[in-house]
């Protein structure tokens, strides 16, 4: 088995972390505004991102993006994690965030929603999660119920990210509450004005970013609106979700691997007592946890990069991806803190945002335990 990776992916690694070292890191304090790129800091990635060749590296080649599979997206993602430049969720540098689930959009809701956001001209935002049902969308209690050509929905979803800013949501809603997450759940695309559509409530979070929660007051939209099947919305978010996962673990790894990085130029650097961090065994043994579980991490990540980009079913590899991967950068964001001491806790290093962001993604598209509970469902049924 050969672990290491193809001359094309060390190359883009290569180039990437050059960049990020470079461009990124040294004006990471100045780049963002309210959780948000600064016009012209989001005008120099962009062209960043052109020259490093992942430009809009999500979007597939038939609407004007690379192409890319999986393993080359696991290696940006990683490197570009390594600086806190970028805002922690939403669009970054690489073009217009665009979910999996408009690429199944045909004809005019092509035109309509798919091409505007591309083009920078419209903005999406994707709500599923409600005050009754995060981790568990078979409770959703957010209705749409058919009447004629249209879809009249119910209910309110909370802590949507950008929902203040978004165009159009993408909304997950119950057509058959008996059925759960079984065939229960349709996707609809909802204009933001659309009557009875209200934010009520923006979140302050300890990240820094402000999620929304959204009313949906016998809002109605027509039938074309749904996206696939009647029942099918579940299956579409699930997918988004599974390359979601993987993302959240090459993310994890390029906090970690930055984090190692600070904490060993600390230890070297900060002398007690007569003799620098290093060499004391109790900082030593900090560094080699953050060192091993990182190296293990990486390899979890990749083979589901790698499975997915076979075509091989890699759902338990993806939550095995996210739920170690994440618990795996918070502990390296911690001991990293810890050897730092009080200059840990300040503004002045980027430690202490990457302990808010990875403290958060413990919790975000799948609690640890969450995760948990699916992979205990295979290794049940597998010995």
């Amino acid at each position: 088995m050969d672990f290491t990776l193809p001359e094309e992916l060390r190359m883009l690694k290569d180039n990437v972390r050059r960049y990020v070292d470079t461009r990124m890191i040294p004006f990471e304090r100045e780049s963002l505004e309210n959780d948000e790129l600064k016009p012209e800091w989001r005008e120099k990635f962009q062209r960043g991102a052109r020259d490093l060749g992942i430009w809009m590296m999500e979007v597939p080649e038939e609407f004007g993006g690379p192409g890319l599979g999986i393993m080359p997206r696991v290696i940006v993602w990683e490197e570009l994690a390594r600086t806190i430049a970028l805002p922690a969720r939403g669009e970054s540098m690489m073009g217009p965030s665009v979910r999996a689930i408009l690429f199944s959009l045909e004809g005019e809701m092509r035109e309509k929603y798919l091409m505007p956001v591309l083009r920078g001209e419209k903005r999406a935002c994707f709500a599923q999660t409600e005050p009754d049902a995060g981790s568990d969308p078979g409770s959703m209690r957010t209705t749409a119920v058919r009447d004629g050509d249209e879809y009249v929905i119910n209910g309110v979803k909370r802590y949507i990210s950008h929902a203040d800013k978004a165009d159009f949501a993408q909304v997950m809603a119950a057509t058959d509450r008996a059925k759960g997450s079984r065939g229960g759940i349709s996707c609809f695309l909802v204009d933001m004005n659309t009557p009875g559509v209200k934010i009520t409530t923006k979140y302050q979070t300890m990240m820094g970013d402000a999620p929304c929660e959204i009313v949906f007051d016998n809002v109605r939209v027509p039938a074309t609106h749904r996206v696939g099947a009647e029942g099918e919305g579940f299956g579409f978010a699930q997918k988004w979700l599974g390359v979601g996962r993987i993302k959240h673990g090459a993310r994890a790894l390029g906090v970690a691997e930055r984090c190692l990085e600070l904490a060993v130029s600390y230890a070297k650097q900060r002398v007690t007592f007569g003799k620098p961090l290093a060499d004391r065994q109790a900082i030593q043994f900090m560094l080699v946890d953050s060192y091993v579980e990182l190296k293990a991490a990486r390899l979890m990540v990749y083979e589901a990069a790698c499975k997915l980009d076979a075509g091989e079913d890699n759902r338990v590899d993806a939550y095995i991806s996210k739920s170690n991967a994440d618990e795996m950068a918070f502990r390296v964001a911690d001991r990293c803190m810890q050897i730092h001491g009080g200059i840990g806790l300040t503004t002045d290093l980027p430690i202490e945002k990457m302990w808010r962001q990875q403290r958060s993604y413990r919790i975000t598209e799948g609690a640890t335990e969450v995760m948990k509970m699916v992979i205990a469902r295979h290794v049940l049924k597998a010995y």
